[in-house]
């Protein structure tokens, strides 16, 4: 039987498609322009690639897990809890390498301990790690006092924000690393692919002989390695352990994953839709910011956008 072909207009709308977050951007980005101009100066338009390659490290981290159907609520809280003690750490003994280890190490704790229970309990991931959310924002309130931590060692602050390799400011180079670890993991090893089929469909991930539960937890404990990276990079710009610093970022994260097109449903997504995303809602954020829209109202719409890439979806998917 000849395969179905397609009308000329149904391959454009197909291109198209493929093309509308990039397109996005650009209306985005002139749209704010005709209203503030110094949205595309050359000055601003580096501060969108810095302020970009902070949410595209917790958008990847969030697509990790949205892969396999699951959500980490806890990410801007591990923020917080990373800053804090990273911070703490410093000043207690005066070493960057002491700091960044003592942030790695709360990540991969807070990873282990929600992949333990979505992955070896099976605990729903939604009210798993809104659970780990509390209890990480409780620590980091706790620990700091409520205070920021100053007196940060200059060899970390100036490395993680200050320094610029052959120009470029040091946080894209290091985006760029992981996100090159992350598409080679994803798209290249038996590891990665495992994540595609647990979230298309888990009963076939378990006919298929993959371990759900190592797969899982490995899941969560990348992503929240991820986020601890994040978070060091964001405590060395801000120069002081921030018990307040995740803020937004939970939903930042979830809105630049869904917008760059990660399926909630699972199975699709990646580096690819981290980085679109981000980018679209950075420009979007920053674009707010200069005409000085109101903060609930930046809320407000990001929220919207996260609710209208679910119906999109939803189309696409019945397509």
């Amino acid at each position: 039987m000849p395969a179905p072909s397609v009308s000329p207009q149904a391959g454009l709308i197909r291109r198209l498609a493929a093309w509308r977050l990039p397109l996005g951007i650009a209306l985005v980005l002139l749209a704010f322009a005709l209203i503030e101009p110094r949205v595309i100066s050359a000055a601003n338009l580096r501060n969108i690639a810095v302020q970009c390659s902070y949410l595209a490290i917790f958008a990847l981290a969030q697509c990790l897990v949205i892969l396999t159907r699951g959500f980490d609520l806890s990410l801007g809280f591990t923020v917080s809890l990373v800053s804090v003690l990273s911070a703490m750490v410093m000043v207690a003994t005066g070493s960057a390498f002491a700091g960044v280890a003592a942030g790695l190490g709360v990540g991969l704790a807070v990873g282990l301990a929600n992949g333990l229970l979505v992955g070896g309990i099976g605990l729903n991931p939604l009210v798993t790690t809104l659970g780990m959310a509390n209890i990480v924002m409780s620590l980091a309130s706790t620990v700091s006092g409520g205070f920021p931590v100053a007196g940060l060692p200059a060899a970390f602050t100036d490395g993680l924000a200050q320094a610029a390799p052959l120009g470029l400011p040091i946080q894209i180079w290091i985006v760029a690393l992981i996100f090159a670890a992350g598409w080679a993991m994803l798209r290249a090893t038996r590891f990665g692919r495992s994540l595609y089929i647990i979230g298309a469909n888990p009963r076939a991930a378990v006919a298929a002989g993959i371990n759900t539960f190592g797969t899982l937890t490995a899941a969560y404990v990348l992503s929240s390695l991820a986020t601890a990276i994040g978070a060091l990079l964001l405590t060395a710009r801000t120069g002081s352990g921030e018990p307040n610093l995740g803020g937004n970022l939970t939903l930042e994260a979830i809105a630049a994953a869904v917008v760059g097109g990660a399926k909630l449903s699972g199975g699709e997504g990646g580096v690819g839709s981290a980085l679109l995303g981000a980018v679209f809602v950075t420009v979007l954020s920053n674009g707010m910011n200069l005409i000085q829209l109101d903060g609930y109202i930046q809320q407000i719409c990001l929220g919207a956008i996260i609710v209208i890439s679910l119906v999109l979806s939803r189309d696409d998917l019945r397509r």
